[in-house]
């Protein structure tokens, strides 16, 4: 009897303990990058691998080029189907948000579909300056990015620091399209440490319009439990935790791997929570 007596208290004084140990349940995820390169065959993969991995998809945003599909200069029409076919695929799956594309180098024509995409309800261009090869700081990309700006269109820059001076010349891109959102992409690759400059930028008056965000695909993966991750959780924090969303980079990384790296950062629950899907709530006016 006074066995059981004790066995009671103790798990009724216990018991309270436990249960506020327990792991807080995760929050659905947003993935912001993910190449759709063989449409509907792909984003049937990429779902049933995050089914597999038993993650909840809130939604992603998919990009129909990449790898040996790319938007090349010279070929208008051809873009243009590709972003109607892309634009019908989302049409038939409500959890994809659709990125389109077009070439800067194209001018007038690129200017007219991305104009035309933004009337469709397309919300995120995609440009990619090494692979579609063009050069960040031609004057006929500053007036493509400032037509998205107008047209309330997200452009969604690689940024993986491949070419030369990457980073710089989105910076300076950024700075003279104040009205428009940018997301680049890798935040920079192990360039990252570029960014930290923001902190700085935000001090001076009338200079930066904090129109910049990052997806962490890729480099949160090759970063998390290194010898630099401290320094990178560092970055994340001086760019601004707020400006920060989670990617894939799938078919070349799965999602489960993002989700994971990102849980081995030394970010706090709250934090993770923003990137993993608050941050693209906001951007982009999602549920």
């Amino acid at each position: 009897m006074r066995l059981t007596f004790v066995l009671i208290v103790w798990s009724l004084a216990i018991a309270p303990a436990l249960a506020s140990a327990a792991p807080a349940p995760k929050t659905p995820v947003f993935d912001v990058h993910a190449h759709l390169r063989e449409g509907e065959a792909s984003l049937k993969t990429y779902e049933a691998e995050v089914s597999g991995a038993k993650l909840e998809l809130a939604g992603f945003a998919g990009m129909w080029f990449g790898g040996p599909h790319q938007a090349l200069q010279g070929d208008p029409a051809a873009v243009r189907q590709a972003n109607d076919a892309h634009l019908a695929l989302a049409a038939k799956h409500p959890e994809m948000l659709p990125v389109a594309t077009v070439h800067p180098y194209d001018g007038q024509a690129a200017l007219d579909e991305l104009a035309r995409v933004a009337s469709l309800g397309v919300k995120v261009l995609k440009l990619h300056p090494h692979t579609q090869k063009f050069d960040a700081s031609d004057p006929r990309v500053l007036k493509l990015v400032r037509k998205a700006g107008e047209v309330d269109v997200v452009v969604l820059f690689d940024n993986a620091n491949i070419l030369p001076g990457d980073s710089e010349r989105l910076f300076n891109l950024a700075v003279q399209a104040p009205k428009t959102r940018f997301i680049f992409a890798h935040i920079g690759g192990m360039n990252f440490r570029f960014w930290n400059m923001l902190a700085l930028a935000r001090t001076a008056k009338d200079f930066f319009a904090d129109n910049i965000f990052f997806d962490i695909s890729a480099t949160a993966v090759l970063v998390a439990d290194s010898p630099i991750e401290e320094e990178f959780v560092w970055t994340l924090r001086n760019v601004g935790i707020d400006q920060v969303l989670l990617g894939s980079d799938y078919p070349q990384l799965p999602l489960s791997r993002a989700v994971d790296a990102l849980d081995r950062l030394d970010l706090s629950d709250e934090e993770k929570e923003k990137i993993r899907i608050g941050n693209a709530r906001r951007l982009f006016g999602l549920r």
